[in-house]
């Protein structure tokens, strides 16, 4: 559906006009299409003053999310943990007690569909927290019920295994088996990531029942939409990855007999080979290689590796084994420094980046705080810094269980004060999101290679149903011109231009520095 005149020239002048423009146009997005927000909801919104991120807070700034975009939140754990990542988790049915109460959740949830954005919240399989009551049972009692819901063996055993080359191990690291209080000589319990998260036994069918009902639960009774599954090759050893691909179709089969169309985004972090058969399971997988790879060649100013080749054929490879797969594509997350960080802190560089993440095909996601310019570098507490809303907190949602690091109102200019500028990076990213979300082509279009062969430029096409856009991203710090080739000069108007500077006449278009212009027939 075309843009109305008066709609668009209110999305060229101004940032907060944008709410008033999408209630006239049509959003093409169509869940599980559209843009997504990654939340650590410590971080997000306090509010009830305690200086903890919670529901209340959450709720009450679905407003900015609605005005910003996205159509889905993802939700860092939100279950109990003794951890403040959470991803130690001690009682899978419940709600972290600083996030607020199950009826806050439920209220969260119920507001957040109204504005008809959907929520997915993170599920981790593959361990619980050393402080999960199966885990105390079977850490305490060789007998207890829980024992086999846990992998262990003597040290001996895991010794000779290692030896021999026979272990079913996903290394043939020992520090990854940990001792029960110290004791080296009993059984010891295998732990891939920490002593704190212990594995579970997924060939105890009794444990695939329990993460069953736990989909059930969330699904029904606190009516998510979705799951994104950590570690999900991870389920089993790295040399039984035969039955995670087994698992990961029978856990999808389960999930939509409790709700047909439940969402399910999987975290499967290696080469397209080993990723693609999850893809029968995990119908949308985070595509790490892309983020990387657009962070290297932003950085350097030029596109030496193909970057679009190489999408398109491990995109189109996807598609052969699933050819409903929907690539879930993202800068940076909640495990890698902020994308600014990487980029040496260059806005210009931050925004030609974010211009390619939402041209591209799939699901794109933006990382908290992303929108605003936030800064982070690990440890991981300096990537999860509190969202800056404004200057001061005076009856505000500024969050403060930490002291920021990197994202201070020195180093980021406030949410509050970007609102109202038109020129922020908040309204830049508002402009490239409600661009997609009104176009079908850059919703749901295929890829193509554009055949700009000129390395300072990222192009692409996107084609839906009879129509087609030519996408063209300026990585380097000077104005480029192109004369569009034989093959291109069907493309004679602009359809969008972040810098406002591009200029097209007779076949030649002048791309600005760092800009992100799509062309239309």
């Amino acid at each position: 559906m075309p843009i109305r005149p008066t709609c668009a020239v209110a999305f060229l002048l101004v940032s907060f006009a944008f709410l008033a423009c999408q209630q006239q146009v049509r959003n093409a997005a169509v869940w599980p299409y559209g843009v997504k927000y990654e939340v650590f909801v410590l971080s997000f919104a306090d509010g009830n003053g305690d200086g903890k991120g919670d529901f209340k807070g959450l709720a009450a700034k679905l407003g900015y999310l609605q005005e910003l975009g996205v159509n889905g939140i993802w939700l860092m754990p939100i279950m109990n943990s003794p951890t403040y990542h959470k991803y130690d988790v001690t009682d899978y049915k419940s709600i972290h007690p600083d996030y607020g109460t199950v009826e806050e959740f439920k209220t969260f949830v119920a507001e957040a569909h109204r504005r008809n954005i959907r929520v997915v919240i993170d599920l981790i399989l593959n361990h619980t927290g050393a402080e999960h009551p199966w885990f105390k049972s079977a850490s305490a009692d060789k007998n207890s019920p829980y024992r086999d819901y846990y992998v262990w063996a003597k040290r001996d055993s895991i010794r000779n295994q290692i030896a021999k080359k026979t272990a079913s191990f996903d290394s043939d690291n020992l520090t990854q088996w940990h001792a029960v209080n110290g004791d080296t000589l009993s059984e010891q319990y295998y732990g891939y990531f920490w002593g704190g998260m212990p594995d579970l036994n997924f060939d105890n069918p009794k444990v695939k029942e329990e993460f069953n009902a736990i989909g059930k639960f969330w699904l029904s009774d606190m009516n998510v939409d979705g799951f994104r599954l950590d570690a999900a090759r991870h389920i089993f050893p790295a040399d039984r990855a035969a039955d995670n691909h087994a698992f990961w179709e029978e856990f999808r089969t389960n999930m939509k007999k409790i709700k047909p169309d439940v969402y399910l985004v999987g975290e499967v972090w290696s080469t397209a080979p080993e990723v693609a058969p999850y893809l029968k399971g995990l119908p949308s997988l985070f595509n790490f290689d892309m983020g990387y790879k657009i962070t290297d060649v932003v950085n350097a100013g030029r596109d030496t590796i193909g970057l679009i080749k190489r999408y398109k054929e491990i995109i189109d490879y996807y598609h052969t084994v699933n050819p409903e797969y929907i690539d879930a594509t993202f800068l940076k997350n909640h495990d890698q420094n902020r994308i600014l960080s990487e980029l040496g802190g260059s806005k210009n560089k931050m925004r030609v980046a974010a211009g390619i993440l939402l041209t591209l095909p799939g699901t794109p996601y933006l990382y908290y705080g992303e929108e605003i310019g936030m800064l982070g570098r690990k440890p991981d507490e300096n990537i999860r810094e509190p969202f800056l809303w404004d200057v001061t907190n005076t009856g505000g949602p500024q969050t403060s269980w930490e002291k920021p690091v990197y994202s201070t109102v020195e180093t980021v200019i406030p949410a509050r004060q970007q609102q109202s500028d038109p020129g922020s990076m908040l309204a830049f990213y508002k402009s490239l999101i409600y661009f997609r979300n009104a176009s079908p082509v850059m919703t749901y279009g295929t890829l193509e290679e554009s055949n700009v062969n000129v390395s300072e430029v990222i192009g692409f096409k996107r084609t839906y149903k009879d129509e087609t856009l030519l996408v063209l991203n300026n990585i380097a710090d000077v104005e480029v011109t192109l004369n569009l080739a034989e093959q291109n000069n069907a493309f004679t108007a602009l359809a969008f231009d972040t810098s406002k500077k591009a200029k097209l006449q007779a076949g030649e278009l002048t791309l600005p520095a760092y800009s992100t212009v799509i062309l239309k027939p």
